[in-house]
């Protein structure tokens, strides 16, 4: 069995408006991996991954580019607990 590892991540730049969140859905789904998404006031786009280590890693790299129309500037990641979450949601 595979160990779970979860982050949150906030995205910063040209993030919203951008088909970000969907799009992030929808990665994360392919990649196995549960948590949410979501706009914040101040512009960034924060998430919670959890999954397989590889998978959560694929998807913190995926949020380094992001979907085509955005732009992103810069990536927080912190560690965090998993959550036992299942599925992925856009808040």
């Amino acid at each position: 069995m595979t160990d779970t590892v979860a982050c949150h991540v906030v995205v910063h730049g040209r993030v919203q408006g951008v088909f970000f969140r969907d799009s992030c859905r929808r990665e994360a789904q392919h990649a196995g991996v549960a948590g949410w998404v979501f706009n914040a006031s101040d512009g960034t786009v924060h998430a919670h991954l959890e999954g397989p280590a590889d998978a959560v890693d694929r998807m913190v790299a995926w949020t380094r580019q992001g979907p085509p129309h955005a732009h992103v500037d810069h990536v927080e990641v912190r560690d965090t607990r998993p959550a036992g979450l299942a599925g992925f949601e856009v808040r």
